[in-house]
């Protein structure tokens, strides 16, 4: 199998509530069945097996390049990003990759 890799991870700011972490995590959650150019989406919170770190990750699947620009740009994703992500993100990583 090959495709587009895209994987984000989320370090939320001081003071963010489990319950942002959690509408976060059900929000995106949603977005397979909206964005039909989503192959694979996987989601999760750290498990602080390691000190450090980030606390959120999330890793999508694409069939190629394309999909996952409609992914990025599509207007139900920067409603999540926007509404629930950018205000208790503190930092962010993101990659994408052919594989």
């Amino acid at each position: 199998m090959s495709g587009f890799r895209h994987v984000v991870l989320f370090m939320w700011a001081e003071g963010t509530t489990t319950g942002q972490q959690e509408e976060v995590a059900e929000k995106l959650g949603e977005l397979p069945g909206l964005i039909p150019e989503i192959r694979e989406y996987g989601l999760g919170t750290n498990a602080r097996v390691n000190p450090d770190g980030y606390d959120f990750a999330v890793v999508a699947e694409f069939a190629d390049r394309d999909a996952y620009l409609v992914y990025r740009d599509h207007p139900v994703h920067r409603a999540v990003i926007d509404q629930y992500i950018t205000p208790i993100v503190a930092q962010r990583a993101a990659i994408q990759y052919e594989f």
